[in-house]
């Protein structure tokens, strides 16, 4: 069990990283296709990169969780769980509040159609 906790470590690191990576290569792509680039290319760049940080953390919690419950279960590597558990929650939410400009809980808008004659 401590291997696949290893190996959920290390799939959070590596998503994050080439989250990054690619998320900074798009953002170049852009900027040189648009000679200078914009605002679009910056909030696209944000949300690509949120998104790799996200999915990294979430990885990253599941492989705390593996190791905690599955190898030591005691009170007190229970207890630096919930709050390791706590803070990449709040990490977690924050970047999807970035991301989506809306809570995880919070509908998405509705789109507006065109107007009824």
């Amino acid at each position: 069990m401590e291997l696949v906790g290893e190996v959920v470590d290390v799939a959070g690191v590596v998503a994050i990283v080439i989250g990054a990576v690619v998320a900074s290569l798009l953002a170049g792509r852009e900027l040189l296709g648009r000679r200078g680039g914009g605002r679009d290319t910056y909030v696209n760049y944000r949300q690509r990169l949120g998104r790799s940080i996200l999915l990294g953390l979430e990885l990253l919690v599941a492989a705390d969780i593996i190791r905690t419950v599955a190898i030591t279960p005691t009170f007190e590597s229970v207890g630096v769980l919930a709050l390791i558990v706590l803070v990449r929650t709040f990490l977690s939410w924050s970047l999807e509040l970035e991301i989506t400009g809306r809570w995880p809980w919070q509908k998405e808008p509705e789109a507006v159609g065109p107007a009824a004659p």
